[in-house]
């Protein structure tokens, strides 16, 4: 009796080996998958996200004061034809 329970025991623990050096595995491949998808977009000068969010945040700053600057315009415009109308 005793003798079944024991190869039980082993297959369970050859398969808890087996379980565990398959993480393992999963996780080397991750690790080389990501570091080379690293390695390519470095290679390919892509932005990073830090990056595009500074530059859209710039983009949005000047077109805000590219809108007010036109207003001032239109408005400085409206009083110098307004200016040459009564003159």
């Amino acid at each position: 009796m005793n003798a079944p329970n024991r190869l039980l025991d082993e297959v369970a623990r050859l398969v808890t080996d087996a379980a565990g050096a398959a993480q393992g595995v999963r996780r080397e491949v991750e690790t080389v998958a990501k570091t080379q998808m690293q390695r390519i977009l470095a290679d390919m000068d892509v932005v990073t996200r830090e990056e595009f969010e500074a530059v859209r945040e710039m983009a949005i700053m000047a077109r805000e004061d590219n809108d007010r600057l036109a207003e001032r315009l239109a408005a400085l415009e409206a009083a110098a034809s307004a200016k040459a109308k009564k003159a």
